[in-house]
């Protein structure tokens, strides 16, 4: 008996066989896919209407971006396909497409935020509707630039910690050296920081806290579920180790925030607010969120605050950490342009460690070099939503309601429809000239519309601080021995670390 592209059950132990017969009857689903096309069609040639599941776990596994490049030459609208009989998606990477799509309000696709929740609780990244307008309003002051200005030393002195310990390594060996860890572990320092004022050294004793060991375990538990088809059933993943390990591990996790959490509600109401934060010299997150209310007084519930500082705390580093460990490795690849940007970030900053909101914007090339890099590599490459009703497209053709539209921001980004020489690295793409001629919804980096990231500003401040502070202090060269490959987990990091030789120019 052969099912799923070529497995065969008769060589699987019974108890095996029958987990796979129980999940399969569990999801077992027959969504109507459909594409209800003008009578003038395009002129572009018209894509499959089905994949079977081989092909179509071509675009949310690893290594395979250059297979979706390949469908995207071929198709440069959309395309569809199923996972099995399970699940119908619909990608989409236009410009004219993205724009009608970002421009709804449909929910979050079901598929991928189930695996979410358990985690991050029910905060902005998991919401819909009016209870996310709610928190997305209540949120958006927390974001404001008079906020963001005090968080550039914070993360300033968490660069300079890494970069220590890059000056340390290079003294002691002549090889290349793995930054993405280095990197992960500086984001979430920068994270912890700004989510809940904590200090855990977790740049120096990363292996000591169970806190941050329960994060990074937690992460590779989500992404093993989301690629291991019996998993997808609660019953199956709760009855596993791995789900076993993972109900541990989240206790770890929200005993912890729940502790903090509470811990700061009893010193604001002891009247404690204005010393504790003068002492920080700056707002957290956690701040925030417990200060925040609506027109009527409203604020956010315990539950709410827990979810809210989780996913400000879970959803931020490890996309942080790809994005500055990708831009290394594109500057490391184009030295020319890592030159520009160390010559740029010398004549603002001097040879000092420290950096100042208005130098920020003086960065005009390293920006250009930042973006140009988010564009080649999104640390986020797709989005998905389920449609609620059906999706009319400028071209006349329309979706129905019911399926799954994946916004594939990997496939805008390097359509060869919509960028000259797509894999070419060329910051000039983002001169004011060029952006001013180029179609608004053709970068979409941090997403658009009402529900885009609103933590993006957050985001390119802490790019521009890392990128500007390690080009300052150290020259990097790409290894050719170990060239980083994909993982495709929700994030778009380096697979098996990334290599880079490190070069100690000055003192920090």
């Amino acid at each position: 008996m052969m099912w799923g592209g070529g497995l065969d059950l008769r060589s699987m132990p019974g108890h095996l066989r029958f987990s796979l017969y129980l999940s399969r009857c569990l999801f077992w689903e027959s969504p109507s896919l459909y594409l209800t096309q003008p009578t003038s069609s395009p002129a572009e040639p018209q894509a499959p209407m089905c994949m079977n599941s081989s092909s179509s776990g071509l675009f949310i596994q690893d290594d395979n971006m250059e297979k979706l490049e390949e469908i995207i030459e071929k198709y440069p609208r959309a395309f569809p396909f199923w996972i099995g009989p399970f699940q119908a998606f619909f990608y989409i990477y236009d410009p004219d497409y993205a724009k009608t799509f970002l421009s709804r309000t449909d929910p979050k696709s079901q598929y991928l935020q189930k695996f979410l929740p358990p985690l991050i609780g029910k905060g902005l990244l998991a919401l819909d509707g009016p209870k996310w307008f709610q928190h997305r309003r209540l949120l958006t002051p927390g974001f404001h630039f008079n906020i963001l200005k005090a968080y550039i030393e914070v993360m300033a002195h968490s660069v300079k910690t890494m970069l220590d310990k890059w000056e340390k390594i290079c003294s002691t060996q002549n090889t290349s050296v793995e930054v993405y860890e280095h990197i992960n572990l500086m984001s979430l320092d920068i994270i912890m920081k700004c989510a809940f004022s904590k200090e855990t050294n977790c740049q120096t004793n990363s292996t000591h806290d169970p806190y941050v060991k329960a994060i990074f375990e937690l992460g590779k538990i989500i992404f093993h579920r989301l690629y291991s088809f019996l998993y997808h059933s609660d019953i199956i993943f709760k009855l596993s180790p791995q789900g076993y390990r993972f109900q541990k591990l989240s206790r770890v996790l929200n005993q912890y925030t729940d502790a903090i959490i509470q811990e700061r509600k009893k010193s604001l109401q002891a009247g404690e607010k204005q010393d504790n934060t003068q002492k920080r010299k700056y707002q957290d997150f956690l701040d925030i969120v417990l200060s925040a209310k609506d027109e009527n007084g409203s604020s956010f519930s315990d539950t709410d605050v827990h979810s809210e500082v989780s996913m400000f705390l879970l959803g931020g580093h490890d996309s942080l950490a790809a994005s500055i460990s990708w831009i290394l490795y594109c500057l490391a690849l184009n030295p020319e342009h890592q030159e520009r940007c160390r010559e740029e970030v010398r004549g603002i900053l001097g040879d000092g460690c420290s950096i100042t909101w208005d130098q920020l914007g003086e960065m005009s090339y390293t920006t250009m070099c930042i973006k140009e890099t988010c564009r080649l590599i999104p640390a986020v490459p797709s989005i998905s939503r389920d449609l609620s009703k059906p999706l009319p497209f400028p071209d006349g053709c329309t979706l129905p309601a019911g399926i799954t539209v994946v916004l594939s921001i990997w496939g805008l980004h390097h359509n060869p429809a919509v960028w000259k020489n797509p894999k070419v690295f060329d910051p000039l793409r983002f001169s004011q000239e060029n952006c001013d001629q180029r179609h608004p919804y053709a970068y979409l980096p941090f997403s658009a519309g009402s529900r885009n990231c609103i933590g993006q500003q957050f985001a390119m401040i802490q790019l521009k601080v890392a990128i500007a502070l390690i080009l300052l202090h150290f020259r990097v060269t790409p290894d050719p021995t170990r060239p980083p490959t994909f993982s495709n987990h929700f994030i778009l990091k380096p697979k098996n670390g990334l290599y880079l030789h490190l070069k100690k120019l000055s003192e920090c």
